[in-house]
């Protein structure tokens, strides 16, 4: 039974940072391309990043280019979401998946609040 659970959310000002962080079971990981998804309320969830199995391959939406960063450690069977630069359209909950997504493998998410 593959589980997902992400962590690494919380408060931040405009402009700060933080790292999102998801750990994985239940699957083979490190054969598993893998994507981060955002969602804020009464809208779909929207595609942030993804990067291959062997996280040479990153992929990332135009709002998000040049402050986000995927990456993954196979050994640890995480992924990982740097953001950087953040701003109030930010704020969502953020979800991992595999790429394409599981539609049994979401887990509850982390928030991310934006906010002065």
């Amino acid at each position: 039974q593959a589980l997902l659970v992400e962590s690494g959310g919380g408060l931040v000002q405009p402009g700060g940072s933080l790292r999102l962080s998801c750990s994985a079971s239940g699957f083979t990981f490190s054969r598993s391309a893998m994507s981060w998804h955002r969602q804020t309320q009464g809208k779909e969830r929207d595609l942030v990043a993804r990067i291959s199995s062997g996280g040479s391959i990153r992929r990332y939406a135009d709002s998000v280019k040049g402050r986000f960063t995927i990456s993954r450690d196979n050994a640890k069977n995480t992924v990982y979401l740097q953001m950087n630069s953040l701003n109030p359209e930010d704020t969502a909950v953020y979800y991992c998946n595999t790429d394409p997504p599981n539609s049994a493998y979401w887990g509850q998410g982390t928030q991310v609040t934006v906010s002065s």
